[in-house]
């Protein structure tokens, strides 16, 4: 038991350094741009930034991540990233570091559908769900370290002092994943079919479409999920700080309160659920879980009060690793490993371009109408999308999906 978690442990750990790592960065990198330039606007650009690269990398990333070593790349990015962001404080002008922070963001994008290809061929298929609570676990654990380390490091030194500590983490993470076993060590793009090229690029969109067509409740699955938990979430959440104070009245600190509940939230849902995840069957963690995250939404978003306000952010922030843990197991469940780089690369890029969209059109709307009504309408789409993806994963006719939870190893 021990030796079969060794290397899982050790990714783990990995995950755990450059996701506190991760947040360090991201809280530095704002206050530096504020300190700058002295515009809510600037910083706001960062947030840009983030969705446009994974638009203007992820139709092509997939085609690489199929063909090359996944554990040299997650390294080779790691460290790419790491130079990338130590050079950050060298600029004195906001367009050379967004231009860096573009560079940071592909390599991003490319580094998530690598990594998710690299898991689910390193974790066996029955330890998959213990290792995604476990991984729940460690990124909401690093959502409360991460910013607290900043403070620290801000308390010692400056937030261009917890870049740098930001880029040895990244270092650090490349070091670690050097230690995992090569499990693709014959992996190579030495062939004139395996070279990047147009031609290449437009086969593997091919191929990603009628992987889609032939698996249409795996993809309705992805994207019922995706509309919940990460396009209209992130559309609510960019006017949450604004509903806070201008709807709920509350101050600076009592909003920093009600985030830290959430993020308590969060900690506490996925420690149970990495205790429990083994008893509950992957379809009642879709379906169910993302019925509950709505839920805590639409008590937010009906709030007129700090305590009402503070149970609903308490329950979506707790029951968001039930989710996101049997998504992902389905995810690795179903989706072939060897076309898994390309798949997850258009589909985040498709997830991307509608956070895009769907954030400008929410944030125009609440500066036409009240922040509040547009709040609400936002939360109950994501109900009325809960409900039909909950629907859709106890659907009696594809139950068998959910309850072998065999891999897929059909090649396309």
């Amino acid at each position: 038991m021990i030796s079969s978690w060794k290397y899982p442990s050790i990714l783990l750990v990995g995950i755990g350094v450059s996701n506190i790592g991760e947040w360090i960065y991201f809280i530095s990198l704002n206050l530096i741009v504020l300190d700058m330039t002295g515009s809510a606007l600037a910083v706001s650009g960062l947030y840009i930034i983030k969705p446009l690269a994974t638009i203007c990398t992820n139709f092509w990333a997939g085609s690489l991540i199929d063909r090359l070593n996944k554990r040299k790349l997650m390294v080779l990015l790691d460290i790419v990233r790491a130079i990338f962001i130590a050079l950050l404080p060298f600029f004195s002008t906001i367009s050379l570091i967004y231009l860096f922070v573009f560079f940071i963001n592909i390599a991003s994008s490319i580094f998530g559908p690598t990594s998710m290809t690299y898991i689910t061929k390193l974790i066996p298929q029955e330890q998959r769900k213990q290792f995604n609570s476990l991984h729940s676990l460690i990124t909401s654990g690093a959502f409360l370290i991460g910013p607290a380390f900043a403070g620290i490091l801000f308390f010692i030194g400056s937030p261009i002092f917890a870049i740098y500590i930001n880029a040895i983490a990244l270092f650090l993470s490349g070091v670690i994943t050097l230690a995992m076993p090569d499990i693709e060590k014959h992996t190579t793009v030495s062939s004139d079919d395996n070279r990047l090229s147009l031609k290449v690029i437009k086969e593997d969109l091919s191929v990603v479409f009628e992987y889609s067509r032939e698996n249409r409740y795996v993809m309705m699955i992805y994207f019922l999920f995706s509309g919940v938990m990460v396009i209209m979430a992130s559309a609510v959440d960019s006017l949450e700080a604004a509903f806070a104070k201008e709807v709920l009245s509350l101050s600076d600190s009592e909003y920093g309160f009600l985030v830290t509940i959430a993020g308590a939230g969060i900690a506490i849902g996925a420690l149970i659920n990495s205790f429990f995840v083994k008893k509950i069957h992957t379809s009642v963690l879709i379906g169910v879980g993302t019925v509950l995250v709505s839920t805590g939404y639409i008590i937010f978003a009906f709030s007129s009060s700090f305590l009402v306000a503070a149970t609903g952010f308490f329950t979506l922030a707790f029951f968001i690793a039930y989710a996101n843990t049997g998504f992902l197991t389905f995810y690795q469940n179903n989706v072939p490993v060897d076309v898994m780089g390309r798949i997850g690369s258009v589909y985040h890029l498709i997830q991307a371009a509608l956070v895009i969209l769907v954030t400008s059109i929410m944030g125009i709307a609440a500066q036409i109408a009240s922040i509040q009504l547009v709040v609400i309408i936002g939360v109950l789409v994501m109900m009325v999308l809960s409900i039909s993806l909950c629907i859709t994963s106890f659907l009696p006719s594809r139950s068998h999906i959910f309850q072998s939870e065999l891999i897929v190893t059909k090649k396309i």
